[in-house]
């Protein structure tokens, strides 16, 4: 064994601090096997060492809820013995090294999560943050990550049915590839990690181990140098065919009494996945490493441990059952290995030829991992650093209808439709809705359907990290609304920068408030999620961080999926109104937010302001009034108002419609108000007149709730026509579709 070097343990990304921890975890030196385990279970993406101590403050209870975070996927009950299992992870510097892969790898990951669970996967989202267009890399990324979703999401056969993509250059050098994935299973059938019964077999299935994505945990808990190039061995390889095979044995063995635990070998591979069951059981683990199926000759039990190759689980059966579950595996032409047994140590054993090469105490790998306060601004001198001020002079606008031209037109709002082609969304045949405010399945063989949404505003969050963590969470449940689900539970993936910042841990720690205040006014929890830092880049020149990305990924259910609700203007003659806080029935244009809007930035070029403030109240009583409106199917159309303001909602509405509408501004406001500010807890909806009595009715009634704030509405105008803000639909077709198609061929 080679001897442990300072030099050694900074490779292996641990501090000297850290390592004096190792040495009285262990009460010897370890030896280098035992190192890279320590480095891989304590890095910042297995141990969440900089934020477990803030991500126990957010909700995550709930009638509704089977099992929030701690286990690979959120459990939530949806009715009739059913249950909806989610969440969210990111794959962010595998995507930048080698993108393809990179975002491939990361749609098997979050599979895997969800299916170890016992569930079938039945809809894929995903939320992308590229650079700059111009960026001289920047189209070989979007090509090849757009691609890995899409080959691996399609060959598996799994529908992908939404996301975001936005552009920004804060992402230069670093970008945000964040997977999501919902699958159903009966919510007696849930399988959990917990290794428990001394004795009882530990089975490896799947794919053979091999050397690709060694360090790979390390690789995603630092922040690139200039030589990110040099890290390309350490990005996974993944096969999509193998997953789908892996998917059907898995839920084959399920249906049967064999299962104990069951784990994903997900980030630090074989290292953390029986660690985690051995420490979720409260047992100890042996391993013998000889008996690791291997695809590559002569590998170490150091690489075997840290091997991220994909498509494989690790699981604890009964005793007995070992023979039947081989036969099932064998028979979808995977591996099947049984490499160990649980033991009552609660020490991790590996042995190799005949040897002990590794023995630790599971309790410093895990339950006593480092966790760090790290120092952070408050919110005052976190606004003196950002800069940010109220907006001075904002500007107007003469012609509002050549702005939503020209926004349309930008990367920030054109159409993702060159992206949404290369997913399948259809295969399974359960997909509702995509390309609206939420992606809708049904629910196979019922009347129920599952409404995903992933959702945040980075330039909001960087503005005021507390607001913006805030409208993150309101917008999911703006969007599950907008299609008549009821939200239910919140996944998440936390994508910021250095922790070791103060200024950056300030927007991790203030967003995070932010979002748990939403949460906890709008019964929205949290059930699991995904937390990566160290998003930032040297090789940009200078030091590049990212936009603090607090990524939400909301699930809703719709008992009747017959009254789902979609954007598009429908009938000439509808009513258009928007409903709002009471300020925009009694107006109060002081409100009226055009600070970090895309109108400010996209036509003038300013980006200035505060991010808009949240009224979690109005949020609730709008949310639940839009609710019951469609409930009674008294709506033809709904959309919630966020990029771009009412005019970029509307504009929508029409081009999905393919039919205009004569609107008007009201006087009280400026144009740039009216149209293009940014305000919160706001959707624009239609009614057709024969409906107008009954839906006058509902919205006096106001919300169902004395917490939830009543809401006003506003008659703006009516569905007819072939153009919107005197701009034909053509135009602003064209517009619309004519970003991407020109850069991609360009």
């Amino acid at each position: 064994m080679s001897e442990i070097t300072p030099d050694i343990v900074e490779q292996h990304g641990l501090s000297p601090e850290e390592y004096e921890r190792v040495l009285a975890g262990l009460g010897r030196e370890p030896n280098l096997v035992e190192l890279g385990i320590f480095s891989v279970m304590w890095s910042e993406h297995c141990s969440y060492k900089s934020s477990r101590l803030h991500l126990k403050k957010l909700p995550t209870e709930a009638p509704w809820v089977i099992c929030g975070p701690g286990e690979n996927a959120g459990v939530i009950d949806i009715g009739d013995g059913q249950a909806a299992i989610f969440k969210m992870e990111s794959h962010n510097h595998p995507s930048y090294i080698e993108p393809y892969q990179g975002a491939a790898t990361g749609v098997g990951g979050i599979l895997r999560d969800v299916f170890t669970m016992g569930a079938r996967p039945v809809a894929n989202m995903n939320a992308l943050r590229f650079g700059r267009p111009d960026h001289p890399k920047m189209k070989h990324l979007v090509q090849g990550v757009v691609a890995g979703i899409g080959g691996y999401g399609n060959c598996v056969g799994v529908p992908t049915v939404g996301g975001e993509t936005n552009f920004h250059s804060a992402y230069d050098g670093n970008i945000l590839v964040n997977a999501m994935t919902v699958g159903v299973a009966d919510a007696d059938k849930i399988f959990y990690s917990a290794a428990t019964g001394v004795g009882n077999p530990i089975v490896y299935v799947g794919s053979k181990t091999g050397r690709d994505g060694i360090h790979g945990a390390t690789m995603a808990s630092a922040d690139f140098e200039e030589d990110a190039e040099a890290k390309r061995p350490t990005v996974q390889v993944g096969d999509p065919f193998t997953e789908k095979l892996l998917i059907e044995a898995c839920l084959e063995l399920m249906a049967t009494d064999a299962i104990v635990a069951i784990q994903d070998m997900g980030a630090a591979g074989l290292t953390s996945s029986s660690v985690e069951m051995a420490t979720n059981g409260k047992a100890g683990i042996r391993l013998d490493m000889d008996k690791v199926p291997c695809r590559e000759e002569g590998m170490t039990p150091y690489e075997m441990m840290l091997s991220e190759s994909q498509e494989r689980m690790l699981m604890v059966l009964k005793p007995g059952k070992e023979e039947m579950a081989a036969a099932i595996f064998e028979k979808w032409e995977l591996d099947f290995a049984v490499i160990g047994e649980v033991t009552d140590t609660q020490h991790m054993v590996l042995e190799f030829g005949g040897e002990v090469v590794c023995d630790i105490p599971l309790g410093p790998l895990a339950a006593d991992a480092p966790e760090y306060d790290r120092p952070y601004l408050s919110k005052s001198e976190y606004a003196k650093w950002a800069g940010v001020t109220p907006m001075q002079g904002a500007p107007d606008t003469n012609d509002p209808g050549t702005d939503v031209l020209t926004m349309l037109a930008s990367p920030a709002l054109a159409s993702r439709h060159w992206i949404a082609e290369q997913y399948d969304s259809q295969v399974m045949g359960d997909t509702l809705q995509t390309g609206g405010d939420a992606g809708v399945v049904r629910v196979h063989g019922t009347d129920k359907a599952l409404a995903i949404s992933t959702d945040c505003t980075p330039r909001y969050v960087y503005a005021d990290p507390y607001e913006g963590g805030k409208q993150a969470i309101a917008e999911a449940y703006r969007n599950l609304c907008a299609v008549g689900a009821r939200p239910l539970a919140v996944t998440n993936c936390l994508n910021f920068a250095n922790p070791q910042r103060p200024e950056i841990m300030s927007q991790f720690v203030h967003a995070l408030e932010g979002m748990g205040d939403a949460c906890r006014a709008l019964n929205f929890p949290i059930v699991s999620g995904n937390v990566s830092l160290y998003n930032e880049s040297k090789a940009t020149g200078g030091g590049s961080a990212i936009l603090p990305t607090p990524a939400i990924g909301g699930v809703g259910i719709i008992e009747d999926s017959s009254k789902m609700a979609t954007m598009a203007f429908k009938n000439a003659g509808d009513a258009i109104y928007m409903i709002a806080p009471e300020f925009w029935a009694k107006p109060d244009p002081t409100r009226s937010h055009l600070g970090k809007s895309q109108w400010l930035n996209i036509v003038h070029g300013r980006d200035e302001g505060r991010a808009p403030p949240v009224d979690l109240a109005a949020e609730r009583g709008a949310g639940q009034i839009i609710r019951r409106l469609i409930e009674e199917d008294l709506l033809s159309a709904v959309h919630d108002i966020s990029d771009g303001g009412l005019a970029i909602a509307l504009a929508e509405m029409a081009m999905a419609g393919g039919i205009g509408a004569e609107t008007q501004a009201h006087d009280a406001y400026t144009a740039a108000q009216w149209w293009f500010g940014e305000d919160q807890a706001r959707y624009v909806l239609t009614v057709s007149p024969e409906k107008a009595e009954a839906f006058n009715r509902i919205v006096a009634e106001g919300p169902e709730t004395p917490e939830a704030e009543m809401v006003g509405f506003h008659r703006i105008g009516t569905v007819g026509g072939e153009s919107l803000l005197g701009v034909s639909l053509t135009e602003m077709k064209a517009a619309h579709e004519s970003f991407f198609r020109e850069w991609m061929e360009g």
